[in-house]
């Protein structure tokens, strides 16, 4: 996807904007010798923008406006390394909001709908993000936020939500207990938007099933808003990116070339608009492609498809690198096993090994499927695991993201 004219003037004002400002990104860039670009050749040259950029300019040192406009700031939800803060001007938010009510109207949400949101609030973009995307559309927000199940199933019934923005790791828990509880009539839930953390489709399969609801997938990240710059319609054919705030860019990981529209690559962002942080080519290390041709609705937003994995999430194990989507797209090829998996990864004996917890029905076979699963791993990925069948539920559930790769090698 080329860069058009119009954009092309969006980056140079921001460039320049960036250099007056004078910091820590403006600095770099002044010291590269970089003040604007006049084509698609001088975009394609600008350096990258990575997360330890933002790491090196802590606390505030990505600030490109004066701090008296600043009317927020936001951080990432890592829990390693130094924090990412990202500020926000009223601009900022306000766009931020418009965008979101966008991703609610490509859903088919609408002002008369109720929407329980249960991300966190504080410094994560969220939750926050969600009510304010809901309250720019006149929906009724329930602000809920993390954890207390009871309270949460409670008020789903009594206020009658019919939109549940979460987790998929949340959605599936509120969906085993919905269950459990034997409450399914009495929730009137008709959609959920999901985003935070990449979920396979086995997962998408349960909760949607589980809940009776649509589900759409929302894109974003701290750095670049927050959640809401993206999302699929109802024929559920990639999310569509708003490109009227933000350049998308497919990288090779390893060039850091462009690649052709259809093939996955790394996703790449410029701030087209945004005034607190703005930001140039930045990588996300989020993998997907862009689906070329148009969608079935008639938008002429592009799309991308949905998020593969991270080009840094890569597992190298006895000299075999895998990405978890791998162990995903091996569990669906069985339906007696359930979409929770955990991966834990040990030094033992002097050697590395690799147990592969999943979830089946108590009245399975667990020795047969074992060793189905065992060779199936082998197969498809080149080596064998130790695999480990429990009954549903036994693998821990959570209310935010869950940690599917326990690494302990180094610890």
């Amino acid at each position: 996807m080329r860069i058009s004219e119009q954009q092309l003037a969006m980056v140079d004002r921001q460039i320049k904007r960036l250099v007056e400002s004078g910091n820590f990104y403006g600095t770099k860039l002044k010291e590269a010798g970089i003040d604007g670009v006049k084509s698609e050749e001088d975009f394609l040259n600008l350096p990258f923008s990575h997360k330890l950029d933002l790491r090196d300019a802590y606390p505030l040192g990505i600030m490109a406006v004066p701090e008296e406009q600043i009317v927020r700031i936001h951080s990432s939800s890592g829990t390693t390394g130094t924090p990412v803060i990202i500020p926000y001007t009223a601009k900022d938010v306000e766009d931020w909001a418009k965008m979101f009510k966008r991703c609610y109207e490509f859903a088919g949400i609408t002002a008369k709908d109720r929407i329980q949101i249960t991300p966190g609030y504080g410094l994560w973009t969220a939750g926050i993000g969600f009510q304010y995307g809901a309250e720019k559309l006149g929906a009724m927000a329930i602000p809920m936020g993390p954890g207390n199940t009871d309270k949460q199933l409670q008020f789903m019934m009594d206020v009658k939500a019919t939109v549940l923005c979460a987790t998929s790791s949340y959605a599936l828990l509120l969906a085993e207990e919905i269950e459990k509880r034997g409450i399914r009539d009495r929730i009137c839930l008709k959609k959920g938007v999901i985003g935070s953390e990449r979920w396979g489709e086995k997962m998408r399969r349960r909760i949607s099933a589980e809940l009776g609801i649509e589900l759409y997938d929302i894109y974003g990240l701290t750095e670049i808003y927050g959640p809401g710059i993206g999302i699929n319609c109802k024929y559920d054919q990639g999310m569509h990116i708003w490109v009227d705030y933000l350049y998308l860019e497919i990288i090779d990981p390893v060039t850091g070339r462009n690649v052709p529209d259809g093939e996955f690559g790394e996703i790449v962002l410029t701030t087209l608009v945004k005034e607190g942080a703005p930001l140039i080519r930045y990588r996300t290390h989020d993998i997907s492609r862009i689906i070329p041709g148009e969608c079935p609705c008639g938008s002429h937003f592009p799309r991308i498809d949905v998020i593969q994995g991270r080009s840094d999430d890569m597992v190298k194990f006895n000299g075999v690198n895998f990405f978890p989507k791998q162990i995903e797209e091996i569990l669906a090829l069985f339906p007696e096993v359930s979409s929770e998996y955990q991966i834990r990864i040990s030094h033992l004996e002097r050697r590395d090994t690799l147990r592969l917890y999943v979830e089946a029905a108590v009245d399975m076979d667990f020795t047969a499927l074992t060793k189905k699963l065992e060779i199936a791993v082998k197969n498809r990925i080149g080596f064998t695991p130790n695999v480990n069948v429990v009954e549903v539920g036994v693998l821990p559930r959570s209310e935010k993201k869950t940690k599917r790769v326990i690494d302990e090698r180094y610890d």
